[in-house]
């Protein structure tokens, strides 16, 4: 496997990992804390580090289910990890206890993509 594509797969899973811990971890408990956001902005680098890497091997954009559902979910990952911010700056105890209802809907929409790209991936024999 040529190394930009060991880069952009290692921060792919590293996204998932690091995204998944985060938003499960405020799911469960109820609570967003201040590593909550740290993980969701985290994730959210390495995704668009990795999304960038990708469209670099790929030539550019290629409008379809995948680039459109992907964009999708980078948009929301950044306007969810920017809330998460907000909400800890504000310090309010309910917003706390309430952020988490809508972190999985997030994380579920950015499934969609990550998953199509490993099929895709799969399917290109990577």
């Amino acid at each position: 496997m040529p190394p930009l594509v060991k880069a952009a797969v290692s921060l792919m899973f590293a996204a998932f990992a690091l995204y998944s811990i985060g938003v499960w971890s405020v799911v469960l408990s109820k609570f967003l804390r201040p590593w909550h956001a740290g993980l969701f902005w985290l994730g959210f680098a390495a995704d668009t580090t990795g999304t960038e890497l990708m469209r670099r091997m790929a030539g550019g954009l290629h409008w379809g289910f995948h680039t459109a559902t992907g964009a999708l979910a980078l948009l929301l990952m950044l306007i969810h990890a920017a809330w998460a911010t907000v909400v800890l700056i504000q310090a309010k105890e309910p917003r706390l206890r309430s952020f988490h209802r809508t972190s999985l809907t997030v994380w579920l929409v950015w499934l969609i993509p990550f998953v199509t790209g490993l099929i895709m991936g799969r399917r290109s024999g990577l």
